[in-house]
């Protein structure tokens, strides 16, 4: 027998923060409205972020970023620089902040359990001075994302203890994913073998820039 689908319950707002109560006095002191001196270094030393942007509507989106340590900069203690490189040229982040300029930035540092969150408003920029600035493998980006700080707080490391995202025996889920060739395949309904489009990604990966 098979059940009708059913939406589980929406808690209302005013539930959801009863039951979540409020945050301790010293949570809350650590949300700043700049870059500090401990902010910066965490900055210089991550080499991957998660970005949340959303459009006029609210429709949102999550993308990763990543490159050597230290690719985010900080061009004064409000303000930061995130490089544009080369991807799937989707470039949802872009579409969306021309609607709504609000961002949300996750910065990771492999091994280091605490991340650290910043929040503020983006624009794209080519002024010169700051693409020279991202130069990599001596390619200079074509645009970077100027962010605009507004709350900087690091965020304490209960969600990547409970995942153990940086337990080396955490790797072996990976054999039980399958390819992205496999994954393409089965999604589109090609009649291709899945390792040339895995030789292909592959070959795409070995020029990141």
């Amino acid at each position: 027998m098979t059940h009708a689908l059913t939406r589980p319950r929406r808690v209302p707002p005013d539930e959801v923060l009863a039951r979540l109560g409020e945050p301790e006095a010293m949570t809350k002191a650590k949300i700043f409205d700049r870059i500090d001196q401990y902010s910066r270094r965490f900055i210089a030393h991550s080499p991957f972020l998660a970005m949340a942007t959303a459009d006029a509507a609210g429709r949102a989106d999550c993308t990763p970023r990543g490159d050597y340590p230290g690719f985010v900069k900080v061009l004064d203690e409000r303000t930061l620089a995130i490089p544009d490189r080369p991807g799937n040229k989707i470039a949802d982040s872009f579409r969306n902040l021309a609607e709504n300029d609000g961002i949300g930035l996750l910065f990771l540092i492999p091994g280091v359990r605490e991340t650290l969150r910043v929040n503020g408003r983006a624009y794209p920029t080519d002024e010169p001075d700051v693409l020279v600035r991202m130069q990599t493998e001596a390619k200079e980006p074509m645009l970077a994302l100027v962010v605009e700080v507004a709350e900087v707080y690091l965020h304490c490391g209960r969600a990547l203890i409970r995942s153990r995202l940086w337990d080396p025996a955490s790797q072996a889920l990976a054999a039980e994913i399958p390819s992205p060739g496999e994954m393409a395949i089965g999604q589109l309904g090609l009649d291709l073998d899945p390792k040339l489009i895995d030789s292909r990604l592959e070959a795409g990966y070995r020029e990141l820039y």
